[in-house]
C-alpha cells in the first residue's frame, strides 16, 4: 500500500477524521500555507504512483459526479482521469441543456438529486457564488470547478503545485509573478493572487485598462503585504519576472463584442519578446489558448502549459482522496 510522502508511517487508507474528509472545496480563502504543503506532497506521491503503476484501487467502489453548466475539456476531463486512475468511476454531465436542468430544476435540486448517486460531485457554473450554494445543499463534498468570473480554487492549487515542481517548493518565497491579459473576467487568476498571497512573493498585473484585476482581489492580497503594481506593457517588468501567467481574452464574458475587438491581441508571447525574459522562469497558461502564446514557442524549455495540466490530474487526484478520506 503507498505510503505518504509526509509521514512515511502512514499508509494512504480510510480515514473519516482526517481534516479534509467529507469537506467542501469552494475557495482558496479556505487554505492556509501548511495545507498546501500537504495537498501537494500528496499529489507528488500520486504522480509517482501513477508513473510506477498507472491505476490503482483508492477510491474503488466511489463515484464522481462532473456536473458542468459551462463547456470544459480540460477540468472535466482532468476530473474524470484523476477519479478513474484512482478506481473509482464518473457520472459525466457535460451537456446540461439536456438534463432537467432544461425544465427549469433548481441548481439545489440538481445536486440534492446527484448525491444519491455520487460520493463527491464536481461543479462548474456560470453564475458566481453556485458552488458555495451548491455546497449548503448538499450532504456530499462539492468541489467548485469554476463559478463565473469568481473563483477556480483547483486551477489555482494546480498552478501553484506547477510552480514547486517546476522551480522549486523552497524558490517560491522572494519570486516575482506576472500575471498577463484578461484579469478582470479571468477567474483564475483571481484565485491565484489570493493563493501566492500565503508566500512572499511579488505579483505584477499587466493587462489593458478594461481588464484590468479587480479592486477586491487586490485588496484582498494587500492585506497580507504582498507588493502588487499594475502596468499596462509586459516590457519593463518581463526581465524580473519567474513566473509568467498568461490569460485568454475571454469573448463570452464580454457584453459588447467591439469591446472584446479592442483588446484581443494585445498580447502575445513568442520567441522574440521572450529573449528578455530570464533563462530559469516559466511560462504557465490554464489553456485554452487563442493566439495570446504562438506556437514557435512551445519547443523552449520555459513553456510550462502543457506540463501545467499533467499536474493538474495528481492535484485532482490528491484532493478526490482528501474528500473521500483516503488520504
Amino acid at each position: 500500500m503507498p505510503t505518504s510522502s509526509l509521514n512515511p508511517h502512514l499508509p494512504f487508507g480510510e480515514n473519516k477524521n482526517a481534516e479534509w474528509y467529507g469537506k467542501d472545496i469552494i475557495s482558496v480563502k479556505q487554505f492556509k500555507r501548511e495545507d498546501l504543503e500537504y495537498i501537494f506532497g500528496v499529489a507528488h506521491e500520486m504522480r509517482g504512483m501513477v508513473e510506477r503503476i498507472g491505476t490503482f484501487d483508492l477510491l474503488k467502489g466511489k463515484i464522481l459526479a462532473n456536473l458542468f453548466y459551462e463547456p470544459s475539456t480540460r477540468t472535466s476531463s482532468s476530473f474524470t482521469a484523476a477519479m478513474e486512475r484512482l478506481g473509482g468511476s464518473v457520472i459525466p454531465i457535460n451537456e446540461v441543456k439536456y438534463s432537467s436542468v432544461s425544465k427549469g430544476e433548481s441548481l439545489p435540486d440538481t445536486v440534492r438529486t446527484l448525491e444519491c448517486y455520487a460520493d463527491v460531485i464536481v461543479l462548474r457554473h456560470p453564475e458566481t457564488g453556485s458552488a458555495a450554494i451548491a455546497a449548503k445543499a448538499a450532504r456530499k463534498p462539492v468541489i467548485n470547478a469554476g463559478d463565473g468570473v469568481g473563483e477556480h480554487p483547483t486551477q489555482a492549487l494546480l498552478d501553484t503545485f506547477t510552480i514547486f515542481e517546476e522551480l522549486g517548493a523552497g524558490q517560491v518565497d522572494g519570486m516575482t509573478v506576472t500575471m498577463l491579459g484578461d484579469l478582470k473576467y479571468g477567474r483564475t487568476v483571481h484565485s491565484l493572487a489570493r493563493l501566492l498571497s500565503l508566500f512572499k512573493v511579488k505579483i505584477n498585473y499587466v493587462s489593458p485598462d478594461i481588464l484590468k484585476m479587480p479592486k477586491e482581489v487586490m485588496d484582498e492580497v494587500a492585506v497580507k503585504g504582498i507588493p502588487q503594481a499594475e502596468f499596462g506593457s509586459l516590457e519593463k517588468v518581463l526581465p524580473e519576472t519567474d513566473v509568467l501567467y498568461v490569460t485568454r481574452v475571454q469573448k463570452e464574458r464580454f457584453e459588447d463584442p467591439a469591446d472584446y475587438e479592442k483588446v484581443k491581441g494585445a498580447y502575445v508571447i513568442d520567441p522574440i519578446v521572450m529573449k528578455a525574459a530570464k533563462k530559469d522562469m516559466i511560462v504557465m497558461h490554464p489553456l485554452p489558448r487563442v493566439g495570446e502564446i504562438s506556437v514557435d514557442f512551445d519547443d523552449d524549455p520555459r513553456a510550462a502549459y502543457f506540463r501545467q495540466m499533467e499536474y493538474g490530474l495528481y492535484v485532482r487526484m490528491a484532493l478526490l482522496a482528501m474528500v473521500l478520506g483516503k488520504a
